[in-house]
């Protein structure tokens, strides 16, 4: 019986080897490397193994013999294949981290296999060894004197180069190409190499004009070179073929697409999935009637990335402008390989096994749906097929009555599942009841939004709460506040008036949003509701302390808007009118203004949730905040004379629960 040491194995074409290796039908027995801080992943994966033939070797590539302790080493003794994943992808990595774990890593790999007395040390390596090299790179090439462009590229090489000149133990090297999800499943386990720019294939799919006019005119972009994609499942099948293939000592193998991929027919594959406009290559046109336009579409690509490569004083903006859209500048700096790379030997060795590379374009929409129904940064952002707010959490502070109420009612008959904040518990369960009796679903959270600790709490339950069904909280509509009206004459001995109002108006939904909005950006969706009022259009006399913490949260939220625009946060601001609610009972002449009803404001919140636009006005408040811009003084004067006209209510101030 085969025995086995991987390590890597939880990485994600290691886990898919170990799989395949423990299902062979020799029953082996697969030692794996594991860090103390990976056991847990390590369980989760072996649910479906068999326990009795995965041992489990507690270890760090990092340290002198792996770190391995003196039993799990004599268990080892004569393991006929040493399979060596282990190692770090990342072309952004600092150049110590690429070296402990892929050069040091396996020195250390290959000091134990020999000490062990191993049959066999596989080394999975990359394609990244040949650097910039141009033009045919064939399996017994190494150094040809190439440029590593990066730590990846140099300590790949370097690692490899340990394992090509030692001999204390037979070696085979693998060297896959770019490795993307698995061909039939879509499976993938994290955003890496072409996959950081779904995203914006994504947004070209929502350009219908671009489409029409794609239709008749073939979009030209000028000739970006060639990659080389293979999907995960052919290259663990491959690894698993050729480890037991009878292939001499000092064998290597491209694990990659025979036929190099122009970039441009990557392109039109996940574009076809993703439904974006579709290229072609400038070529076609150079000499002809598209000659001028290839060319200037041409200029700009070539200048950022002269601008990428540190060339030009704009790299930093160019790094900038590209980790706005989450794309690492490595990722952009080696989309292409200018190497074609031969893979003679590795056809010749899989002959008769039924082993080869897919067309990228047969299951690039397989990839794709993987990818936007479980790894899209964006996923959060798509609204339900069935409705804008299906299925949305929203927590709406104040929703025990008046507007609170009524947007909580709403938004439930619309799909929505509303998080009830309110003071009082039972107002809150009355409201819960009734949407439950309506086919809906509400939790409530009674809490004081006046005391800190208390929103704090709050917060993170909300978040635990809405989180393990790998959900979370959509949007929050900061509705609960305090109104008082009264003179500047009257409020010289009652500072505490504008404390109070601050603490409910401003602090509490400043201490909401600071919450969460770590956890809506790590979404990267969350939109913010604002209840506010057209007195901060109009300049209402007597409302100083009320429009004052209302200003404020409205400054908030303006600078919030921008510095979380590109987290997908973003914010509303609902200039609501005079709203007949317990508000405003204390200042009886309101009995004769006209108002609108809570249903009514409750439309215009479900309106800021649904189109998610900066503000939402009324006429009335648009019309006094453009006079206010024409005639400042003139609106003084006329709002003066209605500050005379207009008695002080009473000496209470009212809350929106």
């Amino acid at each position: 019986m085969a025995t086995y040491f991987v390590t890597g194995a939880t990485g994600f074409i290691g886990r898919r080897l170990v799989g395949r290796l423990l299902g062979r039908p020799e029953r082996p027995t697969v030692h794996v490397l594991v860090r103390p801080g990976s056991r847990a992943r390590l369980a989760r994966l072996a649910v479906d193994w068999p326990a009795d033939r995965l041992v489990e070797v507690v270890g760090d590539l990092t340290r002198p013999g792996l770190g391995l302790a003196d039993h799990d080493r004599d268990a080892l003794l004569g393991v006929d294949h040493v399979v060596h994943l282990g190692a770090l992808y990342d072309l952004a990595a600092d150049d110590d981290a690429n070296r402990k774990s892929n050069v040091d890593g396996t020195a250390h790999a290959l000091d134990l296999a020999a000490e062990l007395g191993a049959g066999w040390f596989h080394h999975v390596s990359s394609v990244a060894v040949a650097g910039d090299h141009r033009g045919r790179f064939a399996e017994t090439d190494f150094d040809l004197g190439q440029r590593l462009p990066t730590p990846y590229h140099a300590t790949k090489f370097a690692a490899e180069r340990l394992v090509r000149e030692q001999d204390r133990v037979r070696w085979r090297v693998y060297r896959p190409s770019v490795v993307v999800g698995d061909s039939r499943t879509g499976e993938m386990d994290k955003i890496d190499g072409p996959y950081f720019f779904f995203p914006a294939f994504a947004a070209l799919a929502r350009l219908r004009p671009l489409h029409r006019l794609t239709r008749s005119v073939p979009l030209a972009v000028p000739d970006m070179g060639a990659t080389n994609i293979v999907p995960v499942d052919y290259v663990v099948a491959a690894l698993d073929h050729l480890i037991h293939a009878d292939q001499p000592a000092g064998s290597t193998f491209h694990l990659v697409n025979p036929k190099p991929q122009p970039l441009t027919e990557v392109y039109d594959a996940w574009a076809a999935a993703a439904g974006a406009p579709r290229v072609t290559t400038a070529a076609a046109w150079w000499g002809g009637p598209l000659s001028r336009a290839a060319r200037a579409v041409a200029r700009p690509v070539t200048s950022l990335g002269a601008a990428l490569n540190g060339r030009l004083p704009r790299a930093l903006t160019a790094k900038r402008l590209l980790a706005e859209v989450d794309v690492p500048v490595e990722a952009v700096r080696h989309m292409g390989f200018p190497a074609v790379f031969d893979d003679t030997a590795t056809r010749r060795a899989l002959a008769g096994s039924g082993l080869s590379v897919p067309p990228l374009a047969e299951y690039a929409a397989v990839l794709w749906r993987y990818w936007a129904e479980r790894l899209d940064p964006h996923r959060a952002r798509r609204p339900h097929p069935d409705g804008a707010l299906v299925g949305r959490r929203i927590v709406i502070t104040g929703a025990s009555s008046g507007i609170g109420r009524a947007t909580a009612l709403a938004v439930a008959r619309l799909g929505a599942v509303p998080l009830l904040v309110a003071r009082r518990a039972e107002e809150l369960e009355k409201v819960r009841a009734e949407i439950a009796a309506a086919g809906g679903v509400a939790h409530c959270y009674p809490c004081d939004l006046t005391d800190g600790e208390a929103v704090d709490a709050l917060v993170k339950r909300m978040v635990s709460d809405h989180t393990a069904d790998g959900g979370g909280i959509d949007m929050l509509v900061n509705n609960a506040g305090r109104s008082i009206r009264r003179s500047l004459r009257q409020s010289g001995d009652r500072p505490h008036d504008f404390e109070r109002t601050m603490a409910i108006n401003y602090f509490a939904p400043v201490r909401l949003v600071l919450g969460l909005l770590p956890h809506m950006a790590a979404r990267r969706f969350g939109h913010v509701v604002n209840i506010s009022t057209q007195g901060l259009q109009v300049g209402s006399p007597r409302y100083a302390a009320y429009l004052g913490s209302k200003a404020a949260l409205d400054a908030f939220s303006r600078v919030a808007a921008a510095e979380s625009l590109g987290d997908g946060v973003t914010f509303t601001t609902v200039l609501m009118p005079l709203v007949r609610t317990p508000m405003i009972k204390p200042t009886a002449i309101y009995e004769r203004f006209p108002a609108a009803t809570p249903e009514q404001a409750a439309r215009w919140v479900v309106d800021a949730l649904v189109r998610r636009p900066k503000r939402v006005s009324r006429p009335l408040g648009t019309v006094a905040q453009a006079a206010y811009a024409v005639a400042p003084k003139a609106v003084d004067a006329v709002l003066h004379v209605v500050f005379r006209a207009l008695p002080d209510s009473s000496p209470r101030g009212t809350d929106r629960k």
